[in-house]
C-alpha cells in the first residue's frame, strides 16, 4: 500500500481553507546543530575529524494539538544516531519542564553519516582520545538542551491548522543485500531490474499558513544517507532535498524522516554530484505529492508507547571477550575491552534490550508507527499492508540500538542479520530469531490502543 500522511495548514480562521478546517493546531521550530568544535563525524568505523561543511546541519520540531488539547511532537534531525542515554535524559526534561509524556514525543534521526558523534552511539567505532571524549560529551549535552528548547518553542507557536496527506515516489534506494554495489551502475545502464525488497514511496505532510503558503513540509524515504563518506559536514541526500524544498517554498521548513532504510543504500554513490542528484529526485517526489489533490485529516489525536524486550541469541561470556581482545578487528577489540571493564566493575549483562515502539493515530485514517534503530524495509512493507492506506512507518526513532532484522533477514544472516551487534556496543553478537514476531505483536497492541 502507498502511504499518504498529512498537510498541516497554520493560520487564522479568516483563511478560506481554514474556514472548513478541523480544530487542529500546529507549530514548528528549528535549530542549527553543526558543531563549532572538532567533534568527529559519526559512522564508518573510523576517526574522521571535520574539515569544512557543504551546508548546515539541523534539527526540527513539529508540534500538534487536537481539539481536546492532546499534544504530540515529532523531532527530525541530521544526526547519525541518538543513543538511549541521550534520549532518556531529553524525555525526562520534557516531562519535568513541558509536561510531555514519552508517548507524546518521537525523536527521529536521518542516520546521516556526515553528521557528528553523539554520546555513546557507536562508541567502539572510534579510537579513544581524551580530548575527543570531552568534546563529544560537551556537544551531546548542548544538543540535549537545544532540543528541549526547540520543542518548547514549537509548542509556543501552536496555531489553527489543517492536516492533509499525499505521497510521491522515487527509485534511487537499492536493496544492498541483494545487489552488489560494484554491479549496480552496469545493471541500471542495461535496464536490468535490481533484486530485493524496496520501499520507494515518499510520504508527505505539508503545513500551510493563513496566507495559504506552506510553513513546513514533512516527508520520508527508506534509504541510508550514505552517499558520501568524506569529512565535511553535510546532511547527505536528505539535507540536499530539504534545501531544494525550502528554496521552492520560501518560508517553509522542510523535515525528513528515514522510514525503514536499514538495508537500503543510495547506489551508485561516493560523489557529491550523486548526492545532489538524489536530493533533487527526492524533492521532485515531494513536489509530486504537493501538486496532486491531498486528503484532509479529520480531528483527533491518540498516542501510545511501549518497550518490547528483544532477547539476544546468547549473551557474551567473559571467556569469549578475552579471546576478542586479541582480535584483528579494531572495533571488536575495543568492544571486548570495554565489556570486560563492565564485568570487572560488577555489571551483569541483561539477556534482552528494551526496544522502543510508538503508535500515533491522527484523525480516523492516519497511523504513524515509530520504531527504534535500523529497521529493515520488511517492517514498513508488512505494516503498510497490515494496517492499510494512511500508514507511515518511521525507523530511526528514539534510540540507535543496532540493525533490527526481519525473520527473513535473520535467517539469511549477513551484515544486518548476522553476528554484528558488537558494533553497537551490545553484550551479545546476535539477536534471537523471534525479534520480528515480538515487534509485530507489540505494534499490534499499540495500534489497537490508539484505534479504540
Amino acid at each position: 500500500m502507498r502511504f499518504v500522511l498529512g498537510v498541516l495548514i497554520l493560520g487564522s480562521l479568516a483563511s478560506p481553507l481554514l474556514a472548513q478546517a478541523p480544530t487542529w493546531k500546529a507549530g514548528v521550530a528549528s535549530a542549527i546543530v553543526t558543531p563549532e568544535k572538532g567533534v568527529w563525524l559519526a559512522g564508518y568505523g573510523a576517526k574522521r575529524p571535520p574539515d569544512g561543511k557543504l551546508h548546515e546541519l539541523w534539527m526540527k520540531a513539529l508540534a500538534l494539538e487536537d481539539e481536546k488539547g492532546k499534544r504530540a511532537v515529532l523531532v527530525t534531525s541530521d544526526f547519525q544516531g541518538v543513543p538511549k542515554e541521550m534520549s532518556d535524559r531529553i524525555f525526562l526534561q520534557l516531562k519535568n519542564k513541558l509536561e510531555l509524556e514519552r508517548h507524546q514525543v518521537m525523536i527521529t534521526f536521518s542516520h546521516n553519516h556526515c553528521g557528528p558523534r553523539l554520546g555513546l552511539d557507536l562508541v567502539d567505532y572510534y579510537p579513544i582520545e581524551e580530548e575527543q571524549v570531552k568534546l563529544v560529551d560537551e556537544y551531546t549535552a548542548l544538543m540535549e538542551a537545544r532540543m528541549v528548547e526547540m520543542i518548547a518553542e514549537a509548542l509556543t507557536k501552536l496555531k489553527p491548522a489543517i492536516l492533509q496527506v499525499g505521497a510521491g515516489s522515487t527509485g534511487f534506494a537499492v536493496n544492498r543485500r541483494n545487489n552488489r554495489e560494484a554491479d549496480v551502475p552496469q545493471l541500471l545502464a542495461k535496464g536490468i531490474a535490481l533484486k530485493g525488497p524496496v520501499d520507494h514511496s515518499v510520504p508527505v505532510m505539508k503545513i500551510t499558513g493563513a496566507d495559504n503558503k506552506p510553513m513546513a513540509i514533512l516527508f520520508g524515504y527508506a534509504c541510508h544517507p550514505t552517499t558520501l563518506n568524506f569529512t565535511k559536514w553535510c546532511g547527505d541526500y536528505p539535507g540536499f532535498a530539504q534545501l531544494v524544498i525550502e528554496k521552492k517554498h520560501p518560508g517553509a521548513l522542510a523535515m525528513f524522516v528515514n522510514t525503514c532504510g536499514g538495508d537500503q543504500n543510495p547506489l551508485p554513490r561516493r560523489k557529491v554530484e550523486l548526492c545532489e542528484k538524489y536530493g533533487n529526485m527526492l524533492a521532485d517526489a515531494v513536489e509530486q505529492a504537493l501538486q496532486k489533490p491531498m486528503t484532509k485529516v479529520s480531528p483527533g489525536l491518540k498516542t501510545a508507547f511501549s518497550y518490547v524486550e528483544l532477547p539476544y541469541e546468547e549473551v557474551i561470556t567473559r571467556k569469549e571477550l578475552e579471546t576478542f581482545t586479541q582480535d584483528q578487528n579494531a572495533i571488536r577489540k575495543r568492544w571486548a575491552e570495554r565489556m570486560l571493564k563492565k564485568l570487572d566493575a560488577g555489571e551483569k549483562f541483561a539477556p534482552a534490550y528494551p526496544y522502543p515502539l510508538h503508535a500515533w493515530r491522527l484523525g480516523s485514517d492516519i497511523l504513524i508507527i515509530g520504531m527504534g534503530a535500523e529497521a529493515v524495509v520488511d517492517y514498513a512493507l508488512r505494516f503498510k499492508v497490515k494496517y492499510g492506506p494512511g500508514t507511515w512507518v518511521c525507523g530511526y526513532t528514539d534510540d540507535m540500538i543496532a540493525y533490527i532484522p526481519s525473520r527473513r533477514v535473520w535467517l539469511e544472516g549477513g551484515y544486518e542479520g548476522g553476528p554484528n551487534l558488537y558494533e553497537y556496543g551490545r553484550p551479545a553478537l546476535r539477536w534471537a530469531g523471534d525479534v520480528e514476531d515480538r515487534i509485530v505483536d507489540s505494534v499490534q497492541k499499540l495500534v489497537q490502543s490508539v484505534r479504540r
